[in-house]
Formats: structure tokens, C-alpha cells, sequence
């Protein structure tokens, strides 16, 4: 798939300003769809600017979702692939969680990789198939205490992804779940200097948690590769974490 357009949600930093940042070194055209409707910060980067389309996107409204992938597939003049990357964290007690919290993490991280999926499928098609890359977390498969609202969104994406990988088969749209572990980003280094490192550190095999370039590279390999029989899957990315004992 090289040279295809890619649109990647919440690109603007975190884990989705490194995968538009790999899918850009590796000569994908990608639209930067965040709320800010700007795309990664390139100071210090290896130049791929060039390659990126900015545009404005809050993914918990569909009409601005629909205008983004019809600007973005009308400026690049097609839209081959997908990255369902934003999303928010919010912790708390389980029994004193506003249901108002509960559905703004389910609206942010699970209803919008249905949306922006829903949306950019007609594009999809009419390119005659792509692949949809939703980004879950392998808190998806274990109990964590306070975050019951994002372990149940990252569980919706997995289930999210097998349906639209059965359904839209067909058409040759192939839907992949990359499900990563704890990640360092430029959003949550603070934390990582303090206790949870040593924690990792005795709960991850390798002994250290994972990078957002990890992700990116993995998710760049998806859309390198290219190969027809892989989807419907959740990926995890956790350095072991979420299978040792």
C-alpha cells in the first residue's frame, strides 16, 4: 500500500502524531484529523510534513466526521485506510462513576471508531477496499480498578472490529485491532519517571514498557505489508504484560 492516503484520528500528539509520523516517512499521504485540526509537532523530526492534510475533526460529532473524510478524500483524491486512534482516559471509583463520564470515554474511544469507520467506508469502496486500523488496549482483557469506563471502550473496539472485518470482507475492506500496553508518550512521560516504571519493569518479561514509535511501526507495518488474510484480529502490543503470570 505505498503512496495510498491514510486519514489517523487524534494525530495531533501522543501515539497518533508517531503513527502519522511513520506512515508519512514510509510515503503514505495522511490526513491529520484532530480537534485542533492540526497534525504532529515536526521539531526535531525527519521532514514529512509535506505529506500531511490538517484537518479539523472532533470525532464525537458525525457531521464533522463526515466533512473530514469527504475534505480529505476530495483534496488527495482518495482515501485507501484508516486509523481510529483518539481517544480519553478517565478514572474513578465504579460506584460513584457519573454515567455521564461512562459515555463520554464510550463516545470518544468506541462510538467514534464507528463512526469515522461508518463514514469512511463509501470512500473505502470506492477505492476498491482498504484496511481500518482501530487502536484498542489490552486493558480490554483484564479487571483494572477505576477504569472501568475505558476497559469497557477498549473491549468494544475488539468487538467492533471483528463485525466490520466479517461484514465488510467482501468489499475488500480489512478491519485490524492493535491493542498496545503501557506506552510512553510525550502526554504521560511525568508518570513514567516515577514508581510505575519500576513497576513495569517487574510485570513486563523484557523489563521496560513500550514507545509510541512501537505502535506506530507496528501500525505502518499493517499498511507495508498489506496482506489480504489478515483481519478480524486484535494485535496486543504489551511487551507480554497481559500474558505473564
Amino acid at each position: 500500500m505505498a503512496g495510498k492516503v491514510i486519514a489517523v484520528t487524534g494525530a495531533s500528539r501522543g501515539i497518533g502524531a508517531d503513527i502519522a509520523l511513520e506512515l508519512a516517512r514510509r510515503g503514505h499521504v495522511v490526513g491529520c484529523l484532530a480537534r485542533s485540526g492540526k497534525g504532529p509537532d515536526m521539531s526535531g523530526k525527519a521532514p514529512a510534513a509535506g505529506r500531511f492534510i490538517e484537518i479539523v475533526c472532533d470525532v464525537t460529532r458525525e457531521a464533522s466526521v463526515r466533512d473530514a473524510l469527504a475534505r480529505l478524500a476530495d483534496t488527495a483524491g482518495t482515501l485507501n485506510g484508516l486509523v481510529n486512534n483518539a481517544g480519553i482516559l478517565r478514572d474513578g471509583a465504579s460506584h460513584e462513576l457519573p454515567t455521564a463520564t461512562y459515555e463520554e470515554v464510550m463516545a470518544t474511544n468506541a462510538t467514534s471508531a464507528f463512526v469515522c469507520s461508518r463514514e469512511a467506508y463509501p470512500h473505502l469502496v470506492r477505492a476498491g477496499g482498504g484496511i481500518i486500523v482501530n487502536i484498542g488496549s489490552f486493558f480490554d482483557k483484564i479487571g483494572v480498578k477505576r477504569y472501568l469506563a475505558y476497559c469497557a471502550s477498549k473491549a468494544a473496539i475488539g468487538a467492533i472490529t471483528r463485525c466490520l472485518a466479517v461484514e465488510w470482507g467482501a468489499k475488500g475492506i480489512r478491519v485490524i485491532d492493535v491493542a498496545p500496553g503501557y506506552i510512553e508518550t510525550d502526554m504521560n512521560r511525568e508518570a513514567f519517571a516515577g514508581p510505575l516504571r519500576d513497576y513495569l519493569a517487574k510485570r513486563i518479561p523484557g523489563r521496560r514498557h513500550g514507545t509510541a514509535e512501537d505502535v506506530a511501526r507496528l501500525v505502518a507495518a499493517i499498511y507495508g505489508e498489506d496482506i489480504p488474510f489478515l483481519t478480524g484480529e486484535t494485535i496486543y502490543i504489551d511487551g507480554g504484560q497481559g500474558i505473564a503470570h
